[in-house]
């Protein structure tokens, strides 16, 4: 059987982190077995989706190199959705209810002060035909029910192991609101049943669902898919994330200078019994991936891991690199500088957006700093110093006679100067700034 996987985000707001490892696992699993990907957009909430939240999540999957085989849009598809409505009618796997919200809400306050579950009375399914219609006539609006099966659901879950839901410990889910609003709960296995989705793999949050999502393709006459649960993340402090999830949209990484390499390495290992590696792309990904080395529980993320992976990977790359190229362009870099100016600073980036600084010292000078015991000493060392272009040679040279003017040598000769020539106490070796240097470094 030919492997069918998909990633269904609602376009609802900027994709985040936490949207990524659904993605990011089925792709590779569809990857792996020379599969289909299908890109889902689960767009029935009209009200919220929005265009331009759409066109966010094809570009960080394009940015991260998460490609699709074929895309598909909820939104296309209601005459389909009506027909599974009525085919679930005609089998008597659906009811009409006519509770307002105001009425479900005063009844699961009356069970939780009994002790009970907030389970669905079914008080629906014992209205009559006149009923039902003196509540039209009164100008409700109604809302449509499945009816579960009160059985055990189990499956062996990829990342979970085995499961067993009791759907009599659950409530019949709402398949369509009474705005005519097609919900999520049965729109996604419609969906699911008519693509052939062999595997799943979806949020932890979502096991109950899989429970009554599986009666209804069953209900539908489908075959039921490989399910896998993967954790949910969690701060770095094991605090809940959800709440989060808005500061860390994958759009506002990246313009944070984030590499995708870094994200992908962070998440394609991230809650697995597997260390974290430095990938160069998607390909490493697909390669490395194994679905049951992940766990189910919580798994702590901070977005900070991100910077040194960025770091790492900026690291390894060259100036003519397409992810180094542009940047060392708009920074007004020479041509015939770019080689050695990225060897001297992308051990001491952290992101692209530290380059357009480090050359902006270059070329105008760095904010000297002098200690007050040291200002006669610099004084004089500048005096020493010819004016630019300078070699790699110029710093052994100049500090070497330096130490023959004062008598200063290690520490106390290097740092004063390091100091007043970058005014930084670190970065790229003094013998590479200097040629790079395009003035006199002055006081």
């Amino acid at each position: 059987m030919t492997t069918i996987t998909r990633f269904a985000p609602s376009p609802t707001g900027w994709m985040h982190i936490g949207n990524l490892r659904a993605a990011l696992f089925n792709h590779a699993i569809a990857r792996q077995n020379g599969g289909t990907f299908i890109l889902r957009i689960d767009d029935t909430d009209q009200e919220r989706s929005k265009p331009e939240y759409e066109d966010g999540i094809r570009d960080v999957l394009t940015w991260l190199g998460i490609t699709w085989d074929d895309m598909r849009k909820q939104s296309d598809r209601m005459e389909r959705y009506e027909q599974a409505r009525q085919q679930l009618l005609d089998a008597g796997r659906i009811y009409e209810c006519f509770e307002t919200p105001v009425e479900l809400d005063l009844k699961r306050k009356k069970q939780l002060n009994m002790g009970k579950p907030p389970v669905y009375d079914r008080a629906a399914l014992q209205l009559t035909d006149a009923q039902k219609q003196a509540y039209r006539d009164e100008g409700r609006k109604s809302h449509w029910r499945f009816l579960l099966d009160l059985e055990r659901v189990e499956w062996d879950d990829g990342i979970m192991g085995p499961i067993s839901i009791d759907c009599g410990s659950v409530s019949d889910p709402v398949i369509v609101k009474e705005t005519g609003q097609v919900l999520y709960t049965f729109a996604s296995p419609v969906d699911d049943v008519d693509m052939g989705i062999t595997d799943i793999v979806r949020g932890s949050d979502h096991v109950t669902n899989t429970a009554t999502q599986i009666q209804m393709m069953r209900a539908l006459g489908g075959t039921v898919p490989r399910f896998a649960h993967h954790s949910l993340l969690t701060g770095p402090q094991g605090e809940a994330l959800s709440k989060r999830l808005g500061t860390l949209a994958l759009r506002d990484l990246r313009e944070q200078g984030i590499a995708p390499e870094a994200v992908l390495s962070l998440m394609a290992r991230l809650g697995s019994s597997q260390p974290v590696v430095l990938v160069d792309g998607i390909a490493d990904v697909i390669a490395g991936f194994d679905i049951g080395t992940f766990g189910s529980a919580p798994t702590k993320f901070d977005v900070e891991d991100l910077r040194p992976l960025t770091a790492r990977h900026l690291a390894r790359l060259e100036a003519d690199a397409d992810a180094v190229a542009p940047t060392l362009d708009a920074a007004g870099v020479p041509a015939e500088l770019r080689a050695p100016f990225w060897a001297a600073v992308r051990d001491n980036i952290a992101t692209l957006d530290d380059v357009a600084p480090w050359w902006a010292m270059f070329r105008d000078g760095g904010t000297a700093v002098v200690a007050d015991e040291d200002r006669d000493f610099v004084t004089q060392a500048f005096g020493l110093l010819g004016d630019a272009p300078y070699t790699d040679a110029t710093w052994s040279e100049w500090t070497g006679a330096v130490k023959d003017a004062t008598g200063r040598k290690g520490k106390g000769l290097f740092m004063p100067l390091r100091l007043a020539v970058t005014g930084q106490a670190s970065g790229p070796e003094m013998a590479q700034v200097m040629p790079l240097l395009q003035r006199k470094p002055t006081l």
